[in-house]
């Protein structure tokens, strides 16, 4: 049973004391003073919507949440609330300001109904006076709470209760609302609730059914009905499912959401697929409607895909820059595979970010070693040499290649959730991309400045990102707070060479000296250019993994497209040799069992 919550009646029935034993603030405290505090709290009702403080006011107490959940906002850009954290139950909150004695530093407010118990500050003070025992543990909690707000990695994701809203009348949910509720059972007990069996319970029902589960499934009517309402009211998370291959249009049941307030918990978006058609016409639905991410389920695997990311369990794979030794990422992804490990969520940079294309299009190992063998070892990507107005070759070969390999399909309608990264020159800046023409923005991905011309898109000007952030570890943690497995293969060594020379030679002596192969040409000078990310900001970004793997790529030169074996070997029995250490880890943080 879960012990996030009680109803009032059972609290009420064994007394708060039995409540207060289990929270760390009042650990640690004699029967007595137990019962002292619990005496001096008063319990109270917050509907959703409802404001429990404001961001600058004074404290006045701390609140212990019983059932519910709740909101903390900050003001943000344009003085418009950001949602910074969730509050649900069995947290305290407010304890901080107590001891401070600054003014509230957010806004809360409920998310959905709530009940608290309230613990005025008087009676904090003396408490922290008298007991000694209590003010340790309240010290580590604090502790607790300001290494989780510096941490590199952000808090895994509350959310418990989730409100499933079909799209229309001829979306049958009910077969996705089981298979989801059985797929989050692997990280605790889970059920799914219809209206036949809730839309007549008490609140108290609610409250026993949510304290009893880490996981429920509301499943709600398409329309904005009494039961719609009910289920929004109690959902931490919404999931809108429609069905992949109807018309894209508006969810009337979210008109039951109180001033369609999706902004106070996640929204994701379900394309549920029938047959073995790929998907296609994500753009339409997304931009009817804000969703935190959106899902393509097509069966089991994928359920239990959504599932991990819905809870903050996603796994995820970001693939660097380098070349050739970029294609050490499919022996990456084939270890992983052969350990049994899901990959949710995959994102790069360079040539990481056209492995990772194909492992998001759900191809297979052999498909991706036969697709990129043909498109990069079969012929010279790199061999359409020009004048070198702009760039050393102009670029139309590894269009069409990328082109050839991915066709028409938008980012968006891949299987997994899927980003690459470009740097914007217009901009100065990064520029991640997860929706629109895939091989398109791939051929920004890896348009290396010199190399390759850059990509004009409504016109700004979009290169290779591998001197601005070669391995966006950062960028998938904002997706995923979840295991974020980093794979870098252009930090070895790439060349040297044996002159001493400051300027370049006469052309002719360069010609015919027997020491011309030990200097780097302009390709190679170029390409690794466009791949050296050092300095402190790296680190910083580099710390957001879980882990960071480093097969040994220095024997591997980055523009020797016929060492594609090689580079997959070496990845291959690197990953293998890593995950026999970390494998037990990785498969209980996805809810999977030894292999």
């Amino acid at each position: 049973m879960s012990e996030a919550g009680q109803t009032r009646l059972e609290v009420e029935a064994g007394g708060f004391e039995s409540l207060l034993r289990r929270l760390p603030l009042f650990q640690g405290l004699n029967p007595e003073s137990l019962a002292a505090v619990a005496a001096r709290l008063e319990w109270f009702s917050l509907p959703g919507g409802a404001t429990l403080f404001r961001q600058g006011d004074e404290p006045d107490a701390l609140y212990i949440v019983i059932s519910g959940s709740l909101g903390a906002y900050v003001v943000g850009a344009g003085e418009r609330p950001l949602l910074v954290g969730r509050i649900t139950a069995g947290e305290i909150l407010g304890e901080m300001a107590l001891i401070s004695g600054r003014h509230r530093t957010a806004t809360v407010r409920a998310i959905r109904d709530c009940e608290l118990l309230r613990f005025v500050r008087e009676d904090f003070a003396e408490l922290m006076a008298t007991q000694p025992s209590a003010m340790l543990h309240l010290s580590r909690l604090v502790v607790q709470r300001l290494e989780d707000a510096n941490s590199r990695r952000p808090a895994r994701a509350s959310t418990r209760t989730f409100a499933v809203l079909p799209h229309g009348p001829e979306t049958d949910v009910a077969d996705f609302a089981r298979a989801l509720a059985g797929a989050l059972g692997r990280f605790g007990s889970a059920e799914c609730v219809t209206r036949a069996e809730g839309q007549y319970q008490t609140t108290e029902w609610f409250h026993r059914i949510e304290a009893g589960r880490d996981f429920i499934v509301y499943q709600a009517d398409w329309e904005p009905s009494a039961w719609t309402r009910l289920c929004l009211r109690q959902a931490d998370g919404i999931v809108l499912a429609a069905k992949a291959r109807h018309r894209a249009s508006s969810f009337p049941g979210l008109d039951a959401l109180a001033e369609r307030r999706t902004a106070d918990r996640r929204v994701d978006l379900v394309l549920l697929h029938e047959g073995f058609a790929p998907p296609s016409g994500s753009a339409a639905w997304l931009a009817l409607q804000p969703v935190e991410m959106h899902h393509h389920v097509t069966g089991a695997e994928s359920i239990a895909r959504l599932a991990r990311i819905l809870t903050g369990r996603g796994m995820s794979l970001v693939l660097s820059g380098g070349g050739a030794r970029g294609f050490a990422h499919l022996g990456i992804i084939k270890a992983m595979r052969s350990a049994g490990l899901p990959i949710d969520l995959v994102g790069g940079t360079s040539m990481g970010a056209v492995v990772g294309a194909g492992l998001a299009a759900d191809w297979s190992d052999e498909e991706m070693r036969e697709r990129y063998r043909r498109s990069f070892v079969a012929t010279n990507p790199l061999g359409d040499f020009t004048l070198p107005i702009v760039a050393l070759v102009s670029g139309r070969k590894v269009s069409r290649l990328l082109h050839g390999e991915f066709g028409a399909v938008q980012i968006e309608d891949l299987h997994r959730s899927f980003f690459c990264l470009s740097a914007n020159l217009t901009r100065g800046e990064a520029s991640v991309h997860r929706t629109g023409l895939l091989w398109r923005w791939l051929r920004a991905a890896v348009a290396i400045p010199g190399i390759l011309p850059p990509v004009f898109d409504r016109g700004e000007v979009f290169v290779d990102a591998g001197a601005m952030n070669n391995l966006p570890v950062d960028v998938m943690r904002g997706l995923n707070p979840g295991t974020v497995i980093g794979v870098d293969v252009g930090a070895d060594t790439a060349f040297t060479a044996s002159t001493e020379e400051v300027d370049m030679p006469p052309i002719w002596r360069l010609l015919w000296s027997r020491q011309r192969k030990q200097r780097p040409n302009i390709l190679q000078i170029l390409l690794r250019a466009g791949t050296v990310n050092g300095g402190q900001q790296s680190l910083r970004i580099r710390e957001q993994a879980d882990i960071i793997l480093k097969p040994p790529m220095q024997n591997i030169d980055m523009l020797n497209w016929r060492s594609f074996d090689q580079a997959i070997a070496a990845g291959y029995d690197y990953a293998m040799r890593r995950l026999e250490t970390e494998i037990d880890d990785l498969r209980a943080r996805v809810g999977l069992g030894a292999p």
